[in-house]
């Protein structure tokens, strides 16, 4: 894939589906900034595959629901690199519960960590990516942002308006060359998954016309094509990236 730009920050990238957008996108040629909020070990493990390959990496670590420690990051970025070209909002939690046993501060803990950051992101690197009038920012939701999910009021809220966000950013940032995405990962497999049994997989599975779970660098490279020139008149669009789930 053809990349115009040259840095990318991916949060959340330590690991799993974040490590493997890293990966990915190092792959291309970017210099990525390799993110954790307190998997520094891991986070160095991605930087050292990538430069292993090849390719180009640092890391950087802070709490993406800390305001000011995101703004002090993407400034970092920018000094550091004269740019940035790109952003990948991955990072986020869950805390699952029934919503009748869901306190209020367990449903705001995870609007913070998975819609506010993401927000406070994209905020932040729209006002960078302005003075060059190139970037393309893409947000990482679910497809239970889509659906909804029984136990998980809180993360559906959340992922839902990162969707509803993405929208409102692309039409404010389309005349400053600045396009913004999101993509709704369904089931895919990763190491949480891997510890669940046989039973519990083949139920998954059934719910998917493709029969299977999603490979994390299926949804790298989905990624990948949303923040590259390949996608220059995208801007604003939901990417589902689940095996024929939820068609609408």
């Amino acid at each position: 894939m053809k990349f115009s730009g040259n840095n990318v920050l991916v949060t959340g990238s330590s690991r799993g589906i974040g490590a493997e957008i890293a990966k990915t996108l190092a792959g291309f040629g970017l210099k990525v900034w390799v993110h954790y909020r307190s998997g520094a070990v891991e986070a160095d493990a991605v930087k050292d595959a990538i430069e292993t390959a090849g390719g180009k990496a640092a890391v950087i670590g802070f709490d993406v629901s800390d305001e000011a420690a995101f703004v002090d990051a993407i400034k970092t970025i920018v000094d550091c690199d004269g740019e940035l070209s790109y952003l990948v909002n991955n990072a986020g939690i869950t805390n699952d519960k029934l919503a009748l046993r869901m306190k209020t501060d367990d449903f705001m803990s995870v609007i913070n960590a998975n819609l506010t950051s993401t927000f406070i992101g994209c905020r932040e690197a729209m006002k960078m990516m302005r003075k060059k009038k190139f970037g393309s920012v893409v947000n990482i939701s679910s497809i239970i942002g889509e659906t909804g999910n029984a136990g998980q009021t809180n993360y559906a809220a959340s992922k839902g308006g990162v969707i509803a966000m993405t929208k409102s950013f692309a039409i404010e940032a389309a005349t400053s060359g600045i396009r913004f995405n999101s993509l709704t990962p369904g089931f895919i497999a990763t190491e949480m998954t891997e510890v669940l049994s046989d039973d519990i997989k083949n139920a998954i599975n059934a719910k998917i016309p493709m029969q299977r779970m999603g490979a994390a660098h299926e949804v790298a490279e989905a990624t990948a094509f949303l923040l590259s020139d390949h996608a220059s008149y995208i801007t604003g669009e939901t990417l589902k990236v689940n095996g024929g789930m939820n068609m609408a």
